[in-house]
């Protein structure tokens, strides 16, 4: 599956009765809950000596990709166009794409 494919099926499970504002704040409120879960895995794993649960941390990552795609939606543009954008602001970064401590000290403000 693609991202375009993906964003098409996962938009349909939207509650279409949110207005705009209603989308954004279930989107940025999306995001923060499930990068806590997340976060909450691995803390776990970290420091409580719980197995990190590959299978539930890659559930989670799709419920954060879901409220990306929700967000990318409500402002226009689609997961294609965000990954894109990402890639090209890595690569402004870093030369050809490849982290060097040197350059992320000193790497332009963006």
């Amino acid at each position: 599956m693609d991202f375009i494919e993906y964003s098409n099926k996962a938009i349909k499970t939207v509650n279409n009765g949110l207005d705009w504002n209603q989308r954004v704040c279930n989107a940025a409120l999306g995001l923060a809950g499930e990068s806590g879960e997340v976060a909450d895995l691995v803390k776990k794993s970290a420091f409580q000596g719980h197995e990190l649960p590959i299978d539930k941390l890659a559930k989670e990552l799709g419920d954060l990709l879901w409220y990306i795609n929700l967000m990318a939606d409500c402002i226009g543009f689609d997961l294609e166009q965000i990954a894109e954008m990402n890639i090209d602001k890595l690569y402004s970064r870093y030369k050809d794409g490849v982290f060097t401590e040197q350059q992320s000290i000193n790497r332009k403000n963006d």
